[in-house]
């Protein structure tokens, strides 16, 4: 339990330091949310200096207190959930676009993070369990080639190919623009065709990192005194590799797996410019284009607080997956 508080403290002030630096990095910044705004109104009419003062008001541009003064009420927003105004979406809030968009991201790579995840543990337990044959040789050259293939030349050539020359599957929005969004099986079967292609290029983009951490991992479990009494003993083949070898030899997957799913909620940026894809990911790409500061703080403090948070897990895990750690941490 003093392990678990402890940790949970260390974890809370990490979260402490990421809003601090997210609360100075845009006051450091050039530019003004509010001066943003007021000159593409001013494109279309002129609008008086007090449209300026008003909008510096809604977006809580603050020239006049200090820093700490403002550093609290900033502290006091997060803590109703006000993450301010988007200037990119204005008058919607940094809420409602997150929350609009985050749906796409989440679905999109989960599923791929934990099929690639999958896929790829138990190809890589496989290939260490019959090390040494063609199998192993075959695909151990095939996944290195796609480990070091870079992910935005895979992204584009499954979409001139797939996508633009054969026409399989679509690649640019995550719908038929034609439709209405909800809850109906038109538009959710468009949202899957959809996702089809940034799924495909994501999963085997991934796969061979798990694959072959999975590997070399268990080729090392292997050779543990505990497997090798497990053999001799004559449990089954299948027991010895996933009951004894591969439940240690995964320790090391699980931390990525889980940091993984932690960096999901920021989504894959390069998947989502690729296919214009409207996850978070793509939404940060264009605040940050726009200056739209509210908007890319939000989103970077998700990302923050979500990975923290899986990290937690992970040491959850680790207690529950190593009986090792639970005697370290009882003792």
């Amino acid at each position: 339990m003093r392990h678990v508080i402890r940790r949970i403290g260390i974890y809370l002030l990490a979260i402490w330091a990421a809003l601090t630096i997210n609360f100075f990095l845009p006051r450091l910044a050039p530019g003004n949310p509010a001066e943003i705004v007021y000159q593409r109104l001013s494109q279309h009419g002129a609008v008086s200096p007090a449209t300026l003062k008003a909008l510096e008001i809604e977006f809580g541009v603050n020239t006049t207190d200090p820093l700490w003064v403002q550093y609290i009420a900033y502290l006091n927003n997060l803590l109703h959930g006000n993450l301010g105004i988007s200037t990119n979406y204005f008058p919607n809030t940094v809420t409602q676009i997150i929350g609009q968009d985050i749906k796409w991201t989440l679905v999109l790579l989960t599923v791929s993070v934990v099929l690639s995840f999958t896929l790829g543990t138990l190809i890589g337990i496989v290939v260490a369990w019959r090390r040494g044959t063609a199998l192993d040789t075959v695909l151990s050259s095939v996944m290195t080639f796609f480990y070091s293939i870079l992910y935005p030349w895979l992204a584009l050539m499954a979409v001139y190919f797939l996508g633009y020359t054969l026409g399989w599957f679509p690649f640019a929005d995550g719908y038929d623009v034609t439709l209405t969004p909800g809850w109906n099986l038109d538009f959710l079967l468009s949202a899957a065709y959809h996702a089809i292609l940034p799924a495909l290029t994501l999963i085997i983009s991934t796969v061979a990192g798990w694959m072959l951490t999975m590997r070399n991992s268990m080729i090392t479990t292997l050779s543990e005194d505990y497997v090798l009494l497990a053999q001799a003993k004559g449990l089954r083949s299948r027991r010895v590799m996933f009951a004894y070898a591969a439940r240690n030899a995964i320790l090391p997957s699980v931390t990525g797996f889980a940091i993984a799913l932690g960096t999901v909620v920021g989504g894959a940026l390069l998947v989502e410019i690729v296919f214009s894809y409207p996850g978070i990911g793509y939404a940060l790409f264009q605040a940050i284009q726009s200056q739209d500061y509210s908007l890319a703080d939000g989103i970077l403090l998700l990302i923050i607080v979500a990975t923290v948070l899986m990290n937690l897990v992970v040491d959850m895990l680790y207690t529950a997956l190593d009986p090792r750690v639970r005697q370290e941490r009882s003792a």
